[in-house]
């Protein structure tokens, strides 16, 4: 029985003493695998940071403004008699467009213009009269003074007769009718909106700092979600004398021809002044920038070696910091040299030290007006 006993012991021994072998052997074969384990490189895209000179620019967001724009609204109430425009009609200066109903004003009219012949014979008469000393000079006076009453009086009711025949103030394009034929309109009624629309003005802002860069005649660019693509020029042509005390900055305004009357008053824009400055700056593509709190950096592709001497490339990680950035590209102001290689699309994978491989045709080239097929 103890024999029995001490050879299944043996036999339990021998079992553990195998697997525990075989166990050490895989244990042994993984690390010797991990030691040799080189990690596959990465497929980034590259580009060279290149200095390049460029013009300098303000951007700003603005709106569009008519040079000159108004609602038309009637200065006394009447009952529209006539509606002598379009909604939409482009008109000229002194264009009828609404005539108020003035029956009674024209009666008075009438009755007071009488009153001015009569006062006119009278008044001739007594100058015949005076000439012959028959009339005292209070009487001449007298009728000289009621000629002039009745004048005032037909002036008075002729300029409201002016008032309800109203006309275009100036020449621009007519927006919808908000009134009706026989609607009884009270003064200050909106009948219909008015914009001169060639040129036109927009109105932006810019921070107090870059006042001293500023004059007149600039060369403006506009451009607006309306008419993708499109760009219009203009011109600087006002500057405040004042700063809004709240936010600091100086109110601007840009003059554009608008010949083709595309931008209308209210629109929102997009504005660039372009200086009279140039400068050389270092660009590389803004996706090659890696921002986080403590810092903007770029990965710098440079040659090295794995650990069996065979050559490929590898990327360190460098702080930079960034100025200016125009269309797809950002300019470097520290941290970077001209010539050197950056990873412009990829880097959000990275790390230091880690073996990459290149191939540009990934992702598209960066532009300074970039122009996206599906925008």
């Amino acid at each position: 029985m103890k024999r029995k006993l001490l050879l299944s012991f043996v036999l339990l021994l021998v079992v553990v003493g195998v697997l525990a072998g075989i166990k050490t052997l895989q244990i042994k074969a993984l690390i010797a695998a991990g030691k040799e384990f080189a990690q596959p490189p990465e497929t980034v895209s590259s580009f060279v940071a290149r200095e390049e000179k460029w013009q300098g620019i303000l951007n700003a967001i603005g709106s569009v403004v008519a040079v000159q724009g108004v609602v038309i609204t009637p200065e006394i109430p009447g009952l529209v008699q006539e509606i002598a425009f379009e909604s939409g009609a482009t008109v000229s200066k002194g264009d009828l467009l609404v005539r108020l109903d003035t029956s009674l004003e024209k009666a008075q009219l009438s009755a007071v213009e009488a009153q001015v012949r009569l006062a006119e014979v009278n008044l001739q008469r007594m100058r015949t009269l005076s000439d012959q000393n028959m009339v005292s000079k209070a009487e001449l006076d007298g009728a000289d003074a009621t000629l002039k009453q009745y004048q005032g009086n037909a002036n008075a009711i002729q300029a409201t007769i002016d008032k309800k025949t109203i006309r275009a103030p100036f020449a621009g394009r007519l927006g919808i009718r908000q009134i009706n034929l026989g609607q009884n309109l009270d003064t200050g009624k909106a009948i219909v909106s008015l914009q001169a629309l060639t040129p036109i003005y927009t109105e932006f802002s810019l921070p107090q700092q870059e006042l001293a860069r500023l004059k007149t005649g600039m060369a403006v660019h506009l451009s607006t979600d309306a008419y993708p693509g499109r760009q219009f020029d203009g011109t600087l042509s006002a500057i405040n004398p004042d700063l809004d005390p709240a936010t600091r900055s100086v109110g601007l305004q840009a003059t554009l021809d608008n010949s083709e009357k595309l931008l209308r008053p209210g629109m929102f824009a997009r504005v660039q002044i372009l200086l009279d400055e140039e400068k050389n700056l270092l660009i590389i593509p803004a996706t090659a920038v890696v921002s986080a709190p403590y810092g903007d950096s770029v990965y710098v592709i440079e040659p090295g070696s794995d650990a069996k001497g065979k050559e490929q490339l590898t990327v360190h990680q460098q702080f930079i910091r960034t100025g200016v950035a125009r269309g797809d590209f950002i300019a470097v102001e520290t941290g970077l040299k001209p010539g050197q290689k950056v990873v412009s699309a990829g880097a959000f994978k990275l790390r230091n030290g880690i073996s990459v491989i290149e191939n540009n045709n990934l992702v598209p080239k960066p532009s300074e007006n970039p122009r996206p097929t599906d925008a």
